[in-house]
């Protein structure tokens, strides 16, 4: 895949894949009006602020290591020729499931809205069954030791400090 095709492929699958997961359900599931504060302690208001934009920008630096690195896309069906682990991915195998989990989370705590923090548990289980049962097994026939040895030394959900 050309460099070129890779980014625009990215840049719908973003709007696809996160944008209905992390905007458009959360969206719907509370018109983002704001109830009041969880358990009424307004910090959870700028925690889940500070939550939605770490998980912006790890969402956004990762979809475009995909492209210019990797050359494809977060996709299945458009997957990326070489395995990207650097940036983020030095740090946590899954930066753009963890993203997603900030945004849908962040907005949990912003909106005080208890469905959205259900929601996201139900989206990280929906990510874990994903990443065990179809990606981790794909990459390991498609990379090989050289995935092997990254899932040896990088976590796959919480980060490590020092990256690899």
């Amino acid at each position: 895949m050309h460099r070129a095709s890779a980014i625009v492929g990215s840049a719908v699958f973003l709007l696809v894949a996160p944008g209905t997961l992390a905007v458009y359900i959360p969206w719907t599931l509370c018109r983002w009006r704001f109830a009041p504060a969880l358990l009424g302690f307004l910090p959870f208001r700028m925690i889940g602020v500070f939550m939605i934009a770490v998980g912006l920008a790890i969402l956004l630096d990762c979809f475009a290591r995909f492209a210019v690195q990797g050359l494809g896309t977060p996709a299945p069906i458009a997957p990326p020729q070489h395995l990207v682990i650097s940036g983020l991915y030095g740090h946590v195998r899954n930066p753009m499931y963890v993203a997603v989990l900030l945004l849908v989370f962040g907005q949990g705590l912003l909106f005080g809205n208890v469905y959205l923090l259900e929601y996201g548990a139900i989206v990280w289980l929906g990510f874990f069954a994903f990443v065990i049962f179809y990606e981790e097994p794909t990459l390991r026939r498609k990379f090989g030791a050289e995935y092997e040895e990254y899932c040896s030394r990088v976590p796959r959900w919480l980060p490590r400090v020092k990256p690899w």
